[in-house]
This record gives structure tokens, sequence and C-alpha cells, in this order.
């Protein structure tokens, strides 16, 4: 079985402890490989690497930060098939979605090369003749990217790309339970001409690997993508040394589809929102608020689409959907469907493990839609992070507006309806980073994505992300007088 090691200083290496992780495949609980497993003392090591390695990469022309960058986007497009079929049998989404997710993350490497360069400063108006005064951005310091199972070579790409763009050096921890496709980006863009020290990946738990990079001294930027809770937690022990942080954290989208709505096109939107990725993803639509007039033929609709999604190991090129992550996000998605049908909830299509002795070992479940929700329901106010589209209907513009800011979520929201009057209405009063009207991919490179409330703070995506690993510098310049 093939062992993934981390990558300290420019070398390959096992953990001071010599622990090791198996991974195994959420389809059939096979092993897929093992993983080398550090803890506190890797961590510092890493940390160590990349403070010696700050100050010739900050010093570093942008043009050749961003030569190496392309260099090691083309690297990750050679090497595509190999860490999208990774992460397929580790995470668990089917193949043509994990190459995807893959060439996304080489797109932010070529976004960033070239974003780098254009890192300009501000010459700001004097009230006198003898000074004037610069304003320029610098590279923080060791930025510390910690990254999820969900997207595990995407979402660490784009901290990864603008840190290095920016000329920080980075300490980056993949998800302990997916870190295979994660090693292997990271070794690609290495393997480009990184010097050592620049870029380094420690494996481990967020316990122990997590704790040393947030609460070392030497870190002085961490990005976290992750749930609340964890959030919180990340910046108690950052505020210790004030650090700067960017937090994408937990997410609970609503779906609006009013009365003029194109039903067809509200359905389809919310059926790939809802279930891709087994709705395991932080802008999944959570909630689908549906104007009582429409409500019958939306259903209708979002239930017949739901029926055609082919589910299964993610390797056979056939399937929509492979497994859910592992048996806890199951449990929870089934809790919480319980939960609701208890409340007077009504199932339409789904709501059990699919039968049959391919499914028996793996972690599958039907995609689900269930109607009658309400608030009182776990579902309308927790994140699920499983496959299932919860309707509510509503009689009125703004009841649909007070349900969908009713949460403590505000990563995205969608609207749904044909008259843009009513969708900037909705656009402007929403509670979200990011609003889609009448579609659900609110996320482009060029525009920036992070959350209002408690769904983090900072930006990620575009320039905004480049500047988070930065620091603004005024300079005044006293001048003499004449020539």
């Amino acid at each position: 079985m093939k062992r993934f090691k981390m990558l300290i200083d420019g070398k390959a290496i096992e953990s001071a402890s010599e622990k090791a992780a198996v991974i195994k495949n959420p389809a059939n609980q096979e092993p897929v490989a093992e993983v080398s497993l550090g803890d506190r003392e890797d961590a510092a090591l890493a940390l160590g690497a990349a403070e010696r390695a700050f100050p010739g990469w900050a010093r570093t022309d942008p043009k050749k930060r961003g030569d190496l960058l392309c260099r090691g986007a083309d690297l990750v497009r050679e090497r595509a098939e190999e860490i999208a079929r990774l992460l397929t049998m580790e995470q668990g989404k089917p193949l043509r979605y994990a190459r995807r997710e893959v060439l996304s993350s080489a797109e932010a490497l070529d976004y960033y090369a070239e974003e780098g360069m254009r890192n300009f400063g501000e010459i700001v108006p004097s009230s006198s003749e003898r000074t004037r005064s610069l304003v320029v951005r610098q590279p923080l310091g060791v930025a510390a990217v910690i990254s999820p199972w969900n997207y595990p070579v995407d979402l660490l790409a784009w901290k990864v790309a603008p840190a290095l763009a920016a000329g920080c050096t980075v300490v980056a921890k993949p998800s302990s339970k997916a870190p295979l496709a994660a090693t292997e980006f990271i070794r690609a863009i290495h393997e480009a001409g990184i010097p050592p020290g620049v870029l380094n990946l420690v494996h481990g738990s967020g316990r122990d690997v997590g704790s040393e990079l947030v609460e070392s001294p030497i870190s002085r930027k961490v990005s976290f993508t992750g749930n609340t809770e964890t959030g919180k937690e990340i910046m108690e022990k950052a505020s210790r040394h004030v650090k700067r942080l960017s937090l994408e954290l937990g997410g609970h989208s609503p779906a609006i589809v009013c009365e003029d709505a194109d039903i067809d096109e509200a359905a389809e939107s919310c059926v790939q929102r809802a279930f891709s990725n087994m709705g395991q993803i932080c802008i999944s639509v959570n909630r689908i608020y549906v104007h009582e007039a429409v409500a019958e033929e939306f259903a209708e609709r979002l239930v017949k689409m739901t029926g055609k999604l082919r589910i299964g190991d993610g390797l056979d090129p056939d399937v929509d959907l492979g497994p859910m992550f592992s048996e806890a996000q199951r449990k929870k998605t089934k809790d919480q469907i319980a939960d609701a049908l208890a409340k007077g909830a009504a199932v339409l299509c789904g709501g059990s493990e699919p039968e049959g002795e391919k499914y028996s070992r793996g972690f599958f479940f039907m995609p689900t839609v269930l109607d009658d929700m309400d608030h009182s329901m776990r579902m309308m106010r927790e994140e699920t992070f499983g496959p299932v589209a919860p309707m509510m209907r509503f009689s009125a513009n703004d009841e649909a507006l007070r349900l969908a800011n009713d949460s403590r979520y505000g990563l995205a929201a969608y609207v749904f309806t044909e008259n843009m009057t009513t969708a900037l209405w909705f656009a402007e009063r929403l509670e979200a980073g990011s609003v889609g009207i009448n579609t659900t991919s609110p996320i482009i490179p060029s525009a920036p994505f992070g959350g209002w409330k408690e769904s983090g703070l900072g930006r990620e995506r575009c320039r905004a992300a480049l500047y988070e690993y930065m620091e603004e510098k005024h300079i005044r310049i006293g001048l003499r007088e004449g020539i």
C-alpha cells in the first residue's frame, strides 16, 4: 500500500512519531493508502522551515513567483487523472466532478500567478510640497492554511495560490480524513521549482497539528475552511498573537422560488445545488421557500428530477452521486430527517439508504425531498451537510425574506424570479456574502467569496484574497527644499 509522506523544508519525510493512518474508500470501506500522521513537533518543524524561507521568497520578483505557479499549474494538469482518482477514492464524489475540482485548482494557480504581478501601491495626495506619501502592500509572513474534506484540493488551492503569489511562505494542513489528493497537489507545485521551506505540508489532526499552526507565534496568518464551532476556537487561539484570519465557515443557504419563477429552471438549479457532492458543500441549498401558488408544480418537478439521479461508486462513469463521506455524516442526515418527520414534515422521495448488495458497504443515502417544513425543525436551523432538499411555502415576498434571513449563517442565498425589480429587492436585503439570481452557482474566480454573520470573515478568490495575505504600509517622505 502506498504511503503518503509530509513535505517539510523541501523534503518528503515521515512524521517524528512514525505513526500512520489508513485512508478508506467511503464507497466500499476498502483501504486506499496510508498517510504519515504528524503531531505538534512536525508542525513546529514546518513552521520553522517556512520562517527561514520567508525573507528570500518575499523578496523574489513577483514575475518569477508567478512563473513557478504557472509551472505548478501545468504539472497539476498533467497529473489531473491520477489526482482525481485519488480524490474520488478517498472522498467519494464521482470521477468527473473530481476531475473538475483538480482542474479548478490549477486555474487558481494560474489566476494568482497573474494577480500577484498587479500588486500596485498608491501615491496619496500631500498637503505639503516637501512631503510625499506612499502606500505599499507587503507579504504578512508565514501563512497556515487549513482545508476540509469536502473539496480537499480546490479549497486548498484557493488559499495556497494567493498566499504564495503575495510572497508569503505556507504550511498547509489538509483534512486528516481526506489528505491524499491534496498531498499530490502540493507535491506538484513544489516540484515546479518552489524553493525549500516556501511550501510545506503536514498531515495530522486539528487537535495536534492544527493547534500548533494556530497557536505558534511564527504563523502570522491563518486561513481556515470548516465548521463554525472550530472557526470560533481558532479565533480565540489566534487572538493571543493578534493574527490575521480568513474564516470560511458553515452555511445554511436559502433558495426562494417566487410566483413568477421559471419552475423548470428553479427545480433543476435546486436539484443541482442541494445534491451535488451529496449536499456536502457549504453553499448547498439547505432550505427552499416556494410561493404557495407554484408550490405543487415546483414539488412535482423537483421530485421528478431527483428521481433521475443515479447513485453508486464514484469510479463508475454512469453515476451522478457517490456515497456520503462518513457514517457520521449519514447519521446526522438521518437524525435531522427523523426530527422533521416527527414534527409534521412529509417525505416526497428518498429518505432512506438505497437497497442492494452494491450499497451495503458504503455510506450511501438516497437524495431526499421533504415538504411541509417549518422553522421548528432542526433541518431548517442547522447545517445538514447531506443530500436533502426541504421545502417550506410562503405567501408574500416579505415573509420569504424574513424566513431566509432567520439564520445565524450568511454564506449564500438564491432567488428565482423573472422580475428584475423583485430580484434586486431580495438581493439587496438578503444577509449573505453571495446571492445568486436564477442560478445556484455564485462562485467565480474574479469575485470575492465569503460569509456574513457566523459564516465567517475575510474573503477568498479575486484580488481581495491576495490582500488577505498582505499588510499595508504608509511611507511618508520628507523632501529637501528646492533643487
